[in-house]
């Protein structure tokens, strides 16, 4: 019996094996953090309030400022524009954004400036992977990701049709923005979003990440990015027949303040859905994006009160848009009075730029593009970098290494929004250049003098917007 006691030990761990194993298995699968359904959701619901500021939002926007002749022709460029970059997004936007380098040993001269392939067609992108949000141990399913970057890149693109709306051609649009979407939008969403995440905070990261510049949700990726690539693109094309001469107003204004005010919600997707969970950042951001927006709305209101004499329904939508995209960059790294504060800065500056500055500069930037849109978010990224700090109610900047709240420069932080405005402006605007005058070799920029005149809903689309 006792020497047998050595073969019963061994059979009975040799038996006992698989059942480590498993145990062992299911310890390694329990340490491994599980999406929230709580998080998935919210993501979910953002990304469908975002692609809801574009469809129908930013199209009655649009085009309730437009004539009525050319009324369908810009619900026609929003919607194409938004069908076109959603399958670049999901074809080759998505990877060359969002992959990279994930050692210095493994990062090139590019990788502070666009990512791979390797996602391309969404290829290893399934039902089971997941990505880190900026909470450590904290991830989301990979494709909520997707569809929520795909609804910024969407929105990004159509904003440029309102600056040379009325006057180009179809097709010409669209090729300014596929070159514009590769050698701008990508770049800057990289440079910008881009890192390791949480888990591996000192990995390589995108330029201005690594720099310390703060965008919450898109001060410069999207909003600098586009107000400067409609401004380029409207002061190459030229302005519309009988500009400063003849009366170019707004068709429907009803139109106009639905489709702001579906703007604005949609936009509580997408600054709170920024925090990529929900949780009490993803509430703050909320609150910031409301009051910031009020702000907004009575800073131009009263502003055009005081300087026109009468406080308009077109200037009280523009200044709501101006606040939303003043607290973008801003949303989750300021407190609610900071959020005020910006929304009425931002307000104010943008009616000033479009009544005052607009006039004496000769580019017809038909819808505002970049007096909202640039300006505003100008505005917005410089003064995330005063209102961030902690003493002034922001949330100051977080060290992952440290895992605490960093301690805060104001000036230095400022640098580091500037230096995000300058590569933004610098960058939109050499690609836009580049872009707009290829569109012109290639194909020509403008419909023709009878067609502009006749409008572009019949001469372009062969409908009518109003039978």
């Amino acid at each position: 019996m006792k020497r047998a006691a050595p073969f019963v030990a061994a059979a009975a761990m040799l038996l006992a094996a698989p059942v480590f194993a498993q145990d062992a298995a299911v310890a390694v699968q329990a340490a491994a953090p599980v999406p929230d359904k709580g998080d998935t959701t919210w993501m979910l619901i953002s990304a469908i309030l975002v692609m809801m500021m574009t469809l129908p939002g930013l199209a009655l926007f649009y085009g309730g400022l437009v004539r009525a002749k050319n009324m369908l022709s810009v619900l026609m460029q929003v919607l194409t524009v938004f069908s076109l970059t959603a399958i670049l997004w999901v074809a080759f936007g998505y990877s060359l954004a969002f992959t990279g380098a994930g050692t210095a040993a493994d990062a090139t001269v590019f990788t502070p400036f666009v990512g791979g392939l390797s996602k391309m067609f969404l290829g290893g992108v399934t039902t089971a992977s997941n990505v880190e949000g900026f909470s450590a141990g904290v991830v989301i399913p990979e494709l909520s990701f997707v569809i929520f970057q795909m609804a910024f890149a969407c929105i990004a693109s159509a904003l440029i049709v309102g600056a040379t709306a009325e006057r180009l051609k179809f097709s010409a649009i669209l090729l300014f923005i596929v070159i514009w979407f590769f050698f701008s939008y990508i770049p800057m969403a990289h440079m910008v979003w881009w890192w390791g995440g949480p888990s591996a905070y000192d990995a390589p990261s995108g330029l201005l990440f690594s720099h310390g510049a703060l965008d919450f949700a898109g001060g410069t990726v999207i909003h600098i990015n586009a107000g400067v690539a409609g401004l380029v693109a409207a002061m190459v094309a030229g302005p519309r027949i009988g500009y400063r001469k003849e009366l170019l107003a707004p068709h429907n204004l009803s139109f106009t303040l639905v489709g702001g005010c579906l703007l604005w919600i949609g936009w509580f997707g997408f600054n709170a859905g920024s925090n990529l969970e929900a949780n009490g950042l993803t509430a703050l951001a909320m609150v910031n994006t409301a009051v910031a927006t009020a702000a907004g709305v009575l800073a131009w209101s009263f502003g055009e009160w005081a300087f026109r004499g009468h406080p308009s329904l077109l200037g009280g939508i523009s200044g709501a848009i101006a606040g939303l995209v003043g607290i973008t960059p801003a949303a989750g790294f300021v407190g609610p009075m900071g959020a005020i504060a910006i929304g009425l800065i931002a307000g104010l500056l943008c009616m000033w730029f479009v009544i005052s500055v607009k006039p004496r500069m000769g580019i017809d930037d038909s819808l505002d593009v970049f007096g909202i849109h640039g300006i505003g978010g100008i505005v917005g990224a410089i003064l995330t970098g005063v209102f961030a700090a902690p003493s002034l109610g922001g949330t100051g900047v977080f060290d992952y290494g440290a895992n605490a709240v960093a301690e805060f420069s104001m000036g230095g932080q400022v640098y580091n929004q500037t230096l995000g405005v300058a590569i933004a402006i610098l960058w939109s605007g050499a690609v836009s250049f580049v872009a707009i005058h290829i569109v012109k070799a290639l194909i020509g920029l403008r419909v023709a003098d009878t067609d502009e005149r006749q409008g572009l809903d019949i001469t372009t689309h062969g409908e009518n917007a109003y039978n």
